[in-house]
């Protein structure tokens, strides 16, 4: 681990600061399965139609295959009550190995279940491009939900399928390092390179260096224990996090 000077590490605690403020206005709602045409399935084709990443359709939506899975977990991000993003995830395991990385790569991933061990797969992360604009942390707000699916499901991997231009984010933040080479993923028309973190290993400097990313026990349940068929809406729990380390005198 490289080492931090005093200036980066006040830099990082502002932000930190900064980002918990903004999660007081934030709110998640996991989508329905049931719901095909979940503002969340708009927003993805919106987004990539603005760069001509997927064919026009008529419905103006972005679905696939991935998103009627039993392990499948999608998410709208919510500030001040206005769609910003949207992220979804699998939890791959033995017993459920539907991953859309897992489609691209079978010779990475493959291994990785044949071992017993489990991973998080994000994909379909998008952002509306004003909100991203007014947001530039706005990619910390989403992947906040990953980093808690991380601690909920108890995974040993978690997963980065991105563009290439967006590897050295996840090297930094999440110490990922790559292991597959670029490919296509379905109908998108960019190329992606996987990239993986191994959780124990970073879990608790990633939350030391970025606090936002704590949440409760109760938060987390309630993001990912409910019934997938009914929508529910979250507020983030980040601060009464930091309230209670503070009270504990950490």
């Amino acid at each position: 681990m490289r080492p931090t000077n005093s200036s980066e590490t006040v830099a990082v605690s502002r932000f930190a600061g900064a980002l918990i403020d903004i999660l007081d206005r934030v709110r998640y709602r996991r989508v329905s399965p049931d719901e095909v045409f979940d503002p969340v399935y708009k927003l993805r084709y919106e987004a990539y139609r603005r760069e001509s990443f997927v064919p026009i359709n008529s419905d103006a939506i972005t679905r696939d295959p991935y998103d009627d899975t039993p392990n499948v977990y999608c998410y709208g991000v919510y500030i001040d009550d206005r769609l910003v993003s949207s992220i979804r995830f699998h939890h791959v395991t033995p017993q459920m190995p539907f991953s859309p990385g897992r489609s691209v790569w079978p010779e990475v991933l493959d291994p990785v279940l044949a071992n017993g061990d489990a991973y998080i797969d994000p994909s379909r992360f998008t952002a509306d491009f004003e909100a991203s604009l007014a947001y530039p942390a706005l990619p910390y707000l989403t992947l906040r939900i990953v980093a808690m699916a991380c601690v909920h499901f108890s995974v040993r991997y978690c997963l980065t399928a991105v563009r290439p231009e967006h590897g050295a984010f996840y090297r930094r933040v999440f110490n990922a390092r790559q292991v597959g080479e670029e490919r296509n993923f379905a109908e998108l028309t960019f190329p992606m390179r996987l990239f993986v973190a191994d959780v124990p290993h970073i879990r608790y400097s990633l939350m030391e260096r970025f606090p936002f990313f704590e949440s409760t026990r109760a938060e987390r349940e309630a993001l990912f224990s409910s019934d997938p068929h009914t929508s529910v809406e979250i507020t983030p729990s980040a601060r009464l996090v930091q309230r209670l380390a503070m009270a504990a005198g950490h």
